[in-house]
């Protein structure tokens, strides 16, 4: 099943301080959106699995687009998905999105330094064009790093429409500037299974 990209969209902030001590390297957060036309727009559709299959190679696009723009895979140490699907559709619309654009970011970023075990944390709604939806961001190599739980915003100013779904993919290249609630810290990482 092909789908039907009405347009795309990417943006990375620059973040130097939050109001403490400027960073010597800026974090960056990045957002890549897609907006897919929806197929079952206005009906109930029983065998979702082709349309998640048809979406794997848009994961591992909007997966490379967006590293590029922060840097290179080896700068990402966080990441996130989410997706707002418009009025005429179902949250399992959008759920398609777990496995298509987790794992092919997964894949992309695996290339240089091994595949990411974290689990991707996600954000879905049913939402209208303009809808705002913070995605989290979780550590790529181990959940419990909690200097690196955050939040990337995922919005367009005239998207989703009734039938489209907005599919989203969020990275940083670091954690929160100047994290200090102590948790298992990014260097501390040695047990690699997707944890700690």
């Amino acid at each position: 099943m092909s789908h039907d990209i009405r347009k795309t969209a990417l943006s990375v902030e620059t973040v130097w301080h939050e109001r403490g001590p400027r960073l010597e390297k800026p974090l960056l957060v990045g957002t890549a959106i897609a907006v897919v036309r929806n197929p079952f727009a206005g009906r109930y559709e029983l065998d979702l699995m082709p349309f998640q299959a048809s979406l794997r190679e848009l994961g591992r696009e909007l997966a490379t687009g967006l590293i590029a723009q922060l840097g290179g895979a080896e700068r990402i140490e966080a990441y996130g998905k989410g997706i707002i699907v418009g009025e005429d559709g179902e949250l399992e619309h959008g759920a398609v999105w777990h496995e298509a654009g987790g794992h092919g970011m997964r894949e992309v970023l695996g290339q240089p330094k091994g595949q990411p075990k974290a689990i991707v944390p996600a954000a879905k709604t049913i939402g209208g064009p303009g809808t705002r939806l913070m995605v989290p961001l979780g550590h790529i190599h181990a959940a419990y790093v909690r200097s690196h739980f955050g939040t990337a915003e995922m919005t367009l100013w005239d998207s989703p429409r009734r039938d489209e779904i907005a599919f989203g993919l969020v990275m940083a290249t670091g954690g929160r500037p100047h994290a200090r609630i102590g948790g298992l810290k990014a260097s501390e990482i040695s047990v690699h299974d997707g944890q700690r």
